[in-house]
């Protein structure tokens, strides 16, 4: 009797055991991914032109390219001093030509006439306008070059990924054939 209920017992166990093992999992294989992902942040072309735009070449320094700065600041710079320059002239020639119509001859142009004084005001007033253009013109470059610039520092450049020339013979004709091909290794 002894045997018995090992027998039973034995092929309850083993049949039990077969019955859980046919049990159904919905889990879901996910293969891992061997490539590195460089975490691009799609805010960052957009943070550095608006710290150029609030203070320019400050986009240039958040995308650490410090070399641009003298540059930016130079053109920036050159373009304010002509537009300053040729402000302060255009209003010596515009003053000196309202004191000669007052009927005074005692400015620094006394040797000038009065088609003279309105053409050197025309000439600094076109050279004034031409400056403030070229100034805001410099201060947008600023921006869209920091934009860019860090746009652009988000690209894959490494080794693996590259396009090179090659040169072969045709298999038929024997002639040399030139030709682009890309390269990515894993």
């Amino acid at each position: 009797m002894h045997k018995i209920i090992f027998i039973v017992l034995f092929f309850f166990t083993v049949g039990t055991a077969t019955v859980f093992a046919q049990t159904k999992t919905d889990a879901v294989l996910v293969a891992k991914d061997t490539l590195k992902s460089n975490d691009i942040d799609p805010l960052t072309p957009a943070k550095a032109a608006f710290y150029s735009a609030i203070l320019p070449g400050l986009g240039q320094a958040y995308n650490k390219k410090y070399w641009k700065i003298p540059i930016v600041y130079g053109a920036i710079g050159t373009s304010l001093y002509f537009y300053i320059d040729n402000n302060k002239k255009y209003h010596q020639y515009r003053d000196a030509y309202k004191r000669r119509l007052e009927g005074y001859t005692d400015d620094n142009f006394s040797y000038l006439d009065k088609t003279r004084l309105i053409a050197g005001q025309k000439f600094y007033q076109r050279n004034r306008d031409l400056s403030a253009l070229v100034t805001l013109a410099f201060y947008a470059l600023n921006i869209v070059d920091a934009n860019v610039d860090a746009a652009l520092l988000q690209f894959n450049v490494d080794e693996n990924l590259s396009v090179r020339p090659i040169i072969y013979p045709n298999d038929v004709t024997f002639k040399t054939n030139v030709g682009l091909t890309l390269n990515y290794h894993f």
